[in-house]
């Protein structure tokens, strides 16, 4: 382990920040949930009748956009949506027929049935076309997770990362999104699809939020009403940053229409997959909910990977904790970033490197003791975090 104090200014006093969000209805952000909820509902089923969650990956998925006719008041979707879902998992224990795992229908069924909760507006049995390439498991991989073993091996040689605590530009670029796809304003603001992106850019004290948001054309009755729409997001998102930052905030909204020319941001299902906004996992946000270039970041997709020994997922949620365990224990300092190396085959509470670093005017030695025991605790837990991964209890995008 490796504590250490860095020297430079915080991303909070830098001069420029910027910071972006891909709200859960953006094809990118469609495909990980896509193969998160598909390693759930494989998990929950290996449980059920195994006993242990078996060896999987499926965090290999792309949506390729469709077509659609909008137009105030109504439109469809004249060409679906294509989701395919890929990746590893065991499909059959013993050779035995009855004891198949149905791959297929959890691909197929389980993403319909949550596609019809997250995306109300869109018709999952005929908008969307949901398909599946999922195969056993390479004979190395496969048998290095199943090994019995007390505490599981590193699927893979990869890193986690975390940080905290968040910026001021971070915490408004998050909570606009979570805010304008709250169940409150969907009752309050219909019109307002899920496909909503926050691109926050702070230079300065000034703070520009730009809000790319899908507007529900069934629901918008013409371009006065899409208007009024456009001015409650600007009202809505200026009086929630008032509330989390004294920065000068500036918000824009769907800058790219054209009402001279009849160019509105319309859709039919509350997402623009309807028409040829493609998505794959891993180009959205990293598994703290951000994309964030003035952060380290990795460029593993936590979504889909197995939840026991893949250290692509369960990485970047211990080092999340960590740091977020320092920054309450030692509010005093400016922010911390942890960084976690795995070796494949070792086991997963012995990381390769474990570097943590503090920002800010604090004393490292008088530190050191408490940072390495919050590391160690969180790393001792990592052979039962499998557990709330399958709870849904860690957000991974």
């Amino acid at each position: 382990m490796a504590p250490g104090h860095v020297a430079g200014p915080p991303v909070h006093k830098r001069n420029v920040e910027i910071v972006e969000r891909k709200g859960k209805g953006h094809p990118d952000t469609l495909c990980d949930k896509a193969a998160e909820e598909l390693s759930i509902r494989l998990s929950e089923y290996y449980l059920e009748s195994f006993g242990r969650v078996m060896h999987h990956n499926v965090d290999k998925v792309l949506l390729v956009g469709g077509q659609s006719n909008v137009r105030f008041g109504g439109g469809d979707v004249i060409e679906p949506i294509y989701l395919l879902l890929s990746g590893r998992a065991v499909d059959v224990v013993d050779k035995d027929y009855e004891r198949q795992v149905p791959v297929g229908k959890f691909a197929v069924e389980h993403t319909r049935s949550w596609l019809h909760h997250d995306l109300p507006h869109l018709d999952a049995n005929s908008d969307i076309i949901i398909d599946y390439r999922i195969r056993a498991g390479s004979t190395d991989l496969v048998g290095n997770f199943e090994g019995d073993v007390e505490i599981p091996r590193a699927n893979d040689t990869s890193f986690g990362v975390g940080y905290a605590p968040l910026s001021p530009t971070e915490k408004v670029v998050l909570e606009t999104e979570l805010l304008l796809n709250s169940d409150r304003i969907k009752t309050q603001w219909p019109q307002i699809g899920e496909d909503i992106k926050v691109m926050g850019t702070r230079v300065g004290d000034d703070l520009h939020i730009q809000i790319a948001a899908a507007i529900i054309s069934t629901e918008t009755r013409d371009a006065d009403e899409y208007q009024s729409v456009m001015d409650g997001i600007r009202e809505m998102v200026s009086d929630l940053a008032v509330r989390l930052t004294d920065l000068n905030v500036e918000v824009s909204v769907n800058t790219a229409d054209r009402p001279d020319e009849g160019l509105f941001y319309l859709t039919v299902t509350g997402t623009s997959a309807e028409h040829g906004d493609d998505g794959q996992v891993g180009r959205g946000n990293r598994a703290n909910g951000l994309i964030t270039p003035y952060r380290p970041m990795t460029l593993e997709a936590a979504a889909g990977k197995n939840p026991v020994s893949h250290v692509g997922k369960t990485y970047n949620v211990a080092a999340r904790e960590i740091v977020h365990r320092i920054a309450e224990e030692h509010p005093d300092i400016d922010q911390v970033y942890c960084y976690l190396v795995s070796q494949i085959g070792a086991p997963i509470t012995e990381p390769k490197t474990v570097n943590i670093e503090v920002f800010g005017d604090c004393n490292v030695e008088q530190m050191s003791s408490s940072v390495e025991s919050i590391a160690e605790e969180v790393i001792a837990k990592l052979p039962t975090v499998w557990k709330g991964f399958v709870k849904r209890e860690y957000q991974l995008w």
